[in-house]
């Protein structure tokens, strides 16, 4: 299957979740503004959305959101333990953790990205992620991962997002079990492994 990327985009965390589950998976990286692939294929003309991550399936179908890419991907090896089995109530409080990271942090660095914000706009938005952070701190004092002793699909998902302040010189020090966290999980042979190859080691927590 092929993984359409961008460096350091929220498909980062399926590319995680792809290595550390041993699959094999092909990368494309995507220029977002100009909506082409590194071989110049029309990016909109294989995701109409626009946007990663994206994978492409071995019937070539195609599969998009960062929430459902990760599910997909951990549930492809459940001996990797990335993601409890479907039905389970370990199951519902990891979808539980994907959408509060999609909904919470993912949308809410939204305007960040764009330069048009206004620095009023910007302090607003720091101010808002600050208040998810603590939350996160907190349940960090208590436990190594998001969901208890185990790194899963959500972990990589959050590594992925809080990795963008770096981008945006937010200062996460303050939060020190979260900031443990990052460290951690940046760690990971197979996380460094995907940071590499998107180029991104420097800018890793």
């Amino acid at each position: 299957m092929k993984l359409y990327y961008a460096p350091g985009a929220c498909s980062l965390a399926p590319h995680i979740v792809a290595r550390e589950a041993d699959l094999p998976v092909t990368l494309v990286k995507v220029d977002l503004s100009k909506h082409l692939t590194e071989t110049g294929e029309d990016f909109r003309a294989i995701n109409p959305k626009g946007y990663v991550p994206a994978i492409v399936l071995q019937d070539g179908s195609l599969l998009t959101e960062a929430a459902a890419l990760l599910q997909y991907l951990g549930d492809q090896q459940p001996s990797a333990g990335l993601a409890p089995a479907n039905g389970t109530m370990e199951r519902y409080h990891l979808i539980e953790w994907l959408t509060f990271v999609s909904t919470e942090l993912h949308k809410g660095f939204g305007p960040l990205w764009n330069p048009a914000t206004p620095d009023q706009v910007k302090a607003a938005t720091k101010e808002r992620l600050a208040t998810r952070f603590a939350y996160l701190d907190e349940v960090l004092a208590k436990q190594p991962f998001l969901t208890g002793e185990t790194f899963t699909i959500a972990d990589a998902y959050l590594f992925t997002v809080v990795n963008w302040t770096n981008f945006h010189a937010v200062d996460i020090s303050s939060f020190k079990h979260l900031s443990d966290f990052m460290a951690r999980v940046a760690a990971r042979p197979k996380v460094r492994e995907a940071l590499a190859a998107e180029g991104l080691l420097k800018q890793a927590a």
